[in-house]
């Protein structure tokens, strides 16, 4: 087959803005209130290219419910449609408000798949199993207490409290879903807040069998997160991994990205801190 040298479609990324109007974590690196004019300088930059979709990769807040009232109505001047997933920050909010999250998001269910021409995108809720998300009394919260204890016995390095898993339902799902896309020719882009690789404290708690499904589909080149602020890359099994640095951090330089994807790679353009980088895409015979 000729490939052409002009993108299919080209989507926006940006991971972490963890909004709050609170003072700065110097300490941590943490300017909550300035992602406003970081998120609005962003959209600035979308708002100038023909995006099919902005993503934002979870941590839309910090805290607060009231957070959301402050930064939604940024993401109201995208031109491009904005597709949003679930951080462990989003769900900082009040005992009461935790059933509200995902509505208050737009969203219809906490995870989820849509299509681009021959590329299927699908989004995960890595806060599924968790000790934050489900409310007192739910049975992934204590799912994740006892998960969260063989990992911490094991001294495991993302045995932490800020981390989740998906359920197994969800985990069914993205199987069944790989399969079908698999199916049909589609080529597949992972999205979700925690890493699965490389290995990093901060990567999901069921990111090995995360990692063994991708292995199965030759289908699937990249998987894209946040959560790690300081941003990493890893490939394995022909999947590049990249974690996108976090808009929360330094009190004024900004990290976003535009994807621009072709026939036989993706182009990562990289503005402020985030990395520009060229990953192969399968080619069709």
């Amino acid at each position: 087959m000729t490939l052409t040298d002009q993108p299919l479609f080209r989507f926006g990324v940006l991971a972490d803005p963890q909004y709050a109007a609170i003072p700065p974590h110097v300490g941590m690196n943490r300017y909550y209130a300035n992602s406003l004019e970081k998120l609005s300088a962003a959209i600035d930059v979308f708002n100038g290219e023909e995006l099919a979709f902005v993503v934002t990769l979870g941590d839309i807040i910090d805290r607060s419910f009231r957070s959301f009232d402050d930064i939604l109505p940024v993401y109201d001047r995208l031109k491009a449609p904005s597709r949003l997933l679930l951080g462990n920050h989003d769900f900082s909010v009040s005992a009461e408000r935790l059933e509200s999250v995902v509505g208050r998001l737009g969203l219809e269910d906490s995870y989820y798949d849509f299509k681009v021409g021959s590329f299927r995108f699908i989004a995960l809720n890595g806060n599924e199993v968790s000790l934050f998300a489900p409310g007192e009394g739910d049975a992934h919260r204590a799912l994740a207490a006892s998960h969260l204890a063989v990992l911490k016995a094991e001294g495991a390095a993302n045995a932490q409290t800020w981390n989740g898993a998906l359920s197994d339902t969800q985990f069914a799902w993205l199987e069944v879903t790989l399969r079908a896309a698999k199916a049909a020719g589609e080529t597949v882009i992972i999205l979700n807040h925690y890493p699965v690789y490389p290995p990093n404290e901060h990567n999901l708690w069921d990111f090995a069998r995360v990692l063994e499904l991708i292995e199965a589909y030759d289908n699937v080149p990249a998987y894209f997160c946040g959560h790690n602020h300081a941003g990493n890359f890893g490939e394995h099994g022909g999947c590049a991994f990249v974690t996108f640095k976090g808009m929360v951090d330094t009190p004024d330089e900004n990290t976003f990205a535009i994807v621009d994807v072709y026939e036989d790679r993706l182009e990562i353009r990289g503005f402020g801190r985030e990395e520009s980088r060229t990953l192969p895409l399968p080619v069709p015979v």
